[in-house]
């Protein structure tokens, strides 16, 4: 079975995983649902089509074709999705559209102890349902598992999906000049320490959302489309 091919996986060892010749939507769904149960995303659908429509073009956003930088998936839910996972029916093919990944544990050794302390010490709200969650970026869980939770867009503009060319002040930003400090940092640091990964067409890319920073690339082939499906239980990897 298809879900099978995460078993021993280096999933748990790396991070992410690149899952082949998957045949379809449906294949990736069972793909998926074997690490635990989908969660509904932002639509409130188990599934968001992440291709270009228009109207997005001002935005850093899924449904754009502009760069959107280093961040966590849904920071503000109670939990954040474990595991997010994007099946690529049709890849784009101007050379573009990467999806770029860094594990937390590099990030932690790259940062200074100034820095780190912002992580693991400064409470900002993440918004999502219910008012969003007051937590740091850099947390545990019962279990004693890393939790991360961070938006470049957030301490730079306080909008998850902010406006391109947005000039905010930083009295209103989470964190201040320092959040915004903070960002730049880690974008930088994740440029140099990222892992590219142009997913294969019929291919399911899954990585552990609450371990690993991503982002996207820009792209030109506005025929790129792909599934992103959000699943529930770190646990069970």
């Amino acid at each position: 079975m298809l879900e099978d091919r995460l078993e021993g996986s280096r999933l748990d060892k790396d991070g992410y995983v690149v899952v082949r010749d998957v045949p379809d939507r449906v294949g990736a769904t069972e793909v998926v649902r074997s690490l635990g149960e989908l969660v509904p995303q932002y639509n409130g659908h188990l599934t968001h089509e992440v291709t270009y429509r228009p109207g997005n073009d001002h935005r850093a956003y899924s449904q754009s074709a502009n760069t959107i930088l280093a961040h966590t998936e849904a920071p503000g839910w109670d939990p954040s999705p474990a595991y997010l996972a994007l099946f690529c029916h049709r890849q784009a093919r101007c050379g573009g559209g990467h999806t770029d990944l860094l594990d937390v544990r590099r990030l932690v050794d790259a940062l200074e102890p100034a820095e780190l302390a912002l992580m693991t010490d400064a409470e900002l709200t993440f918004p999502g349902p219910d008012g969003g969650v007051r937590t740091t970026m850099l947390s545990s869980d019962l279990s004693g598992r890393t939790v991360l939770r961070f938006s470049y867009n957030l301490l730079t503009a306080a909008d998850y999906d902010p406006h391109r060319d947005a000039d905010i002040d930083d009295s209103v930003l989470p964190l201040g000049q320092a959040g915004r400090r903070l960002a730049h940092r880690v974008s930088d640091l994740f440029h140099t320490l990222r892992t590219r990964v142009l997913i294969p067409e019929n291919a399911l890319l899954v990585w552990d959302n609450q371990r690993m920073l991503h982002a996207r690339s820009e792209y030109a082939d506005r025929t790129r489309h792909l599934t992103r499906f959000w699943a529930g239980d770190r646990s069970r990897a």
